[in-house]
């Protein structure tokens, strides 16, 4: 009897979202803040419900400190000494926040199934809808899937795979590589200051140039915006990303770059900021 085959492509298609509440322009807690807090209360335990929700005790408290500033009151307080010699629990706002966020994501879940079932091609809008509506001061902001992660002592290098083909590499810690829950095939964002990116020109014969920066872009320049001292040059890449620099207006002169001109965009691996969807 032939076994039966795992075809994926015969498996229905589901909806994903997510909730999170804000404070201001800052994210309190999403899904992954809000099952630390009811682990918290579960167990009485930072440690154990770091475990159980598979987060570093540090980036936990790190966590757990965030909420409490964002609140504006304590929603985890840990208490010392007495009968059963200490602990950690939740205050009850923090239980009125889990109740009320379980809520809200049941309502949210009914909305994306019937959405789903009214409007064609709903899944993918509604995730590309998420992603521009992301709000950063950097310039760049490019997205893509996380296609290797190498583990050193201390930090790890992430690469990220653009649309295109390009690949952005990143470093970061092993806590920040653990809160924001990245793997080989999540999706994740890059965020890269204009001011961080140095623009260069290959030599006419070929001639490579050797550079510290791990992360060089190849495109053709978009645009060339001048100021009085300053101009702001987009290169577009393979796919269509676009990577943004500021140079001084001699540079850009010096170096060429108008609009059609080939050139290449550099920064630094410790420049780059790593960013998922909660």
């Amino acid at each position: 009897m032939a076994s039966e085959s795992n075809d994926s492509s015969r498996e229905p298609l589901e909806l994903g979202g997510s909730v999170w509440f804000q404070a201001g322009a800052n994210t309190l807690g999403g899904a992954s803040r809000i099952a630390l807090l009811a682990a918290i209360g579960e167990t009485g335990s930072i440690t154990s419900a770091a475990k159980a929700v598979g987060m570093s005790y540090k980036g936990a408290w790190d966590a757990v400190d965030a909420m409490n500033n964002l609140a504006g009151e304590p929603l985890v307080v840990r208490l010392t000494g007495g009968k059963g010699g200490g602990g950690t629990t939740l205050t009850p706002r923090a239980q009125k926040l889990i109740d009320t966020f379980r809520a809200v994501e049941r309502e949210h879940r009914r909305f994306l199934e019937r959405a789903g079932a009214a409007i064609e091609g709903f899944a993918t809008d509604w995730d590309l809808i998420g992603r521009i509506g992301v709000k950063t001061s950097a310039r760049n902001q490019l997205y893509g899937t996380v296609s290797h992660i190498t583990r050193g002592s201390i930090n790890d290098e992430v690469s990220l795979t653009l649309p295109g083909g390009h690949t952005i590499v990143a470093v970061l810690t092993h806590e920040s590589t653990e809160a924001l829950g990245l793997a080989v095939g999540a999706a994740a964002f890059a965020l890269i200051k204009a001011s961080w990116v140095v623009l260069f020109v290959e030599d006419t014969g070929g001639a490579p140039l050797k550079l510290s920066a791990r992360n060089q872009l190849r495109g053709m320049v978009q645009s060339v915006k001048r100021g009085a001292v300053n101009a702001e040059v987009s290169l577009v890449l393979d796919g269509g990303a676009v990577v943004t620099a500021v140079v001084t207006n001699q540079s850009a002169a010096s170096l060429g770059l108008a609009e059609g001109a080939s050139a290449v965009a550099a920064f630094k691996a410790s420049s780059v900021i790593l960013g998922v969807k909660d």
